[in-house]
């Protein structure tokens, strides 16, 4: 029941009830990510491309979505990433989600939300002023 009440009530939490039902009438499952998220495809879009979506476990957040999955979503490959060989190079760094608002954001040098020591200011600064 309180799965129910969320899909119907909310838009964030999964999916809501009427993407549940036009996945089970046009949807076909292409794959799911390392994330939990699940990928489908079917019916055409008004560019007459195969429309697809993705359903996500849990909080509906787009950065949790990996680069493969997103190139596939935006019609920029052809073929999901289940179905090429894919290797990342050793150079690459695994898939992170935006980190804004959590306590692992980035917080630079001089940030108040920052711990780091404000670095000292030395006088060598000039304003600009017009005309110079």
């Amino acid at each position: 029941m309180k799965k129910f009440l969320l899909q119907f009530f909310t838009w964030w939490n999964g999916q809501t009830l009427g993407t549940r039902l036009h996945t089970w009438r046009k949807g076909t499952r292409v794959g799911e990510d390392e994330f939990g998220n699940v990928y489908f495809e079917g019916g055409k879009d008004s560019e007459g491309r195969t429309r697809r979506w993705v359903i996500y476990n849990g909080i509906s957040d787009a950065s949790l979505v990996p680069p493969g999955w997103h190139g596939w979503l935006h019609h920029r490959v052809d073929v999901a990433p289940v179905n090429e060989n894919y290797r990342p190079h050793e150079w690459q760094k695994p898939h992170q989600p935006n980190l804004t608002g959590t306590p692992a954001a980035y917080h630079p040098t001089g940030s108040v939300l920052s711990d780091k020591e404000r670095p000292r200011v030395t006088g060598e600064y000039d304003a600009w002023t017009p005309g110079n």
